[in-house]
This record gives structure tokens, sequence and C-alpha cells, in this order.
């Protein structure tokens, strides 16, 4: 009996690690890059470099546009080094005019990181010559919570 459960277990064995070596091949994974998740698009369409080396923006570039807006908000001061315009009217595809969408510069490291950016929420996504000429465009949510963005703010109050 003992024989019998040896030979049936070793069966199940053998076709289970038959059944995941068939999933692993059909998978399309060529053993050079992760299979599950695609690397975000660095792409930058103008200028020849970024303000800061790419590492140092990768990690603290949302330090950098926190910054910028407390220096603009609260004390006045306005500078395009770190600010987020300054950003999009390098990084937005030309193809999409965005930053945003699947295969756009901020959502493909963001989904990458599983973080969720809401400078979108107030902030346009477009260059600065495309966003001018949208401008009064835009749907009622999305100035509603601008709106309500802006009286949390003013209240001090936070979600």
């Amino acid at each position: 009996m003992k024989a019998i459960v040896a030979v049936v277990a070793a069966l199940f064995t053998v076709a289970a690690l038959g059944w995941a070596l068939l999933a692993y091949a059909h998978s399309g994974h060529d053993g050079k890059k992760p299979a599950r998740v695609p690397l975000p698009n660095m792409a930058t369409y103008k200028g020849e470099q970024c303000v800061e080396p790419a590492a140092e923006m990768r990690r603290n570039h949302m330090k950098y546009i926190l910054h910028q807006r407390d220096e603009t908000m609260h004390k006045g001061i306005r500078t395009t080094r770190h600010s987020l315009k300054n950003c999009i009217n390098c990084h937005a595809d030309p193809k999409t005019g965005s930053v945003r969408g699947k295969d756009g510069f901020c959502e493909s490291c963001h989904a990458y990181a599983a973080v969720r950016p809401d400078c979108f929420s107030c902030h346009s996504d477009k260059p600065e010559q495309e966003a001018r000429n949208t401008a009064g465009v835009r749907p009622a949510a999305v100035r509603a919570r601008a709106a309500e963005n802006v009286r949390r703010a003013v209240s001090g109050k936070t979600p």
C-alpha cells in the first residue's frame, strides 16, 4: 500500500512539474528581461539633459516638486528649474502630447513603482503651448476637484 501511495505521489509531482514547465514555455519569457513588469518609459523629448542627474531625479523628484510648490505658493518665488511645467515640457510624448497614458513618462514610472501621482488633479499633463490651447476646456469633475482642493488648502484641512 505504501508503494502505491509513493508511486501516485511521484506521478503527481512529475505532472505538476511538467505543467509548470509547459506554462513557463508558453509565457513568452526569454530569460533576458522580467516577464511581468514592463520597465518604465524614461524618454526625454526636449533638452540635452535633465536639471539634475537621472539617479537623483528618480529618487528625489517629488521633493523638488514639493519644494518648488512651497516656494511658489507660500513665498511667491517663481523659478523654472524644478517646476512641474518644465518637467512636462521636456518629457511629454510628441505622439500623445502628454506625460500620462499607458506609455507616458509619468504614468509608466509611477505604475512601475506602484504609486499614484495626484499632480494632475489640478495641473495639466500637456506641454505649456498645448495646455494654453485647451486652457478653458476642463471637465466639470476636474474643476470641482480643483476647487475642493483649494478650499481644503485655504482652511488647513487635509483629507
